[in-house]
């Protein structure tokens, strides 16, 4: 049987096919944000849900599901769960008291900062050794292959 490659050797390093590097780097973030929150008791989901609702209060699940490119199944879980923790609370729009928008709590906005640091510290690694010019290209690419969606 074959031995198969470690990351960054054959066709899992600089010879490989961008899309499949992508995923393969995306995977090991998500690992490394994960382990990081363990002890918060969140989730990268939670984590991103609680992050959209700080940048953009104010929102519903289906925006937030939009926002945080998660299916609205898993923001409406995910959701209940946060709401069971006391992170988040809805309430009543202003306008339409039908519909029900989402905020963080001040325990929900406690945590959040929290979780911040250790993202952020995961995200610094992440871009360890690159200088502010490549950062500037990394993100421009990133947003470019994301735009084209």
């Amino acid at each position: 049987m074959a031995k198969l490659p470690k990351p960054g050797e054959g066709k899992r390093g600089e010879d490989g096919h961008p899309g499949y590097l992508l995923r393969q780097a995306a995977h090991v973030h998500r690992n490394r944000v994960e382990a990081a929150l363990s002890d918060l008791d969140i989730t990268m989901p939670q984590f991103v849900l609680m992050t959209m609702l700080e940048a953009y209060p104010g929102l519903y699940n289906a925006d937030l599901a939009r926002l945080a490119l998660l299916t609205p199944q898993t923001v409406s879980v995910t959701i209940g769960n946060l709401e069971k923790a006391g992170a988040i609370e809805k309430r009543s729009h202003e306008a339409h008291g039908r519909i029900r928008v989402l905020e963080l709590t001040a325990a929900g906005r406690k945590l959040l900062s929290e979780a911040k640091k250790r993202v952020y510290a995961v995200e610094a690694d992440l871009l360890d050794g690159f200088d502010a010019d490549e950062e500037a290209i990394i993100r421009r690419w990133l947003v470019k292959v994301a735009a084209q969606g």
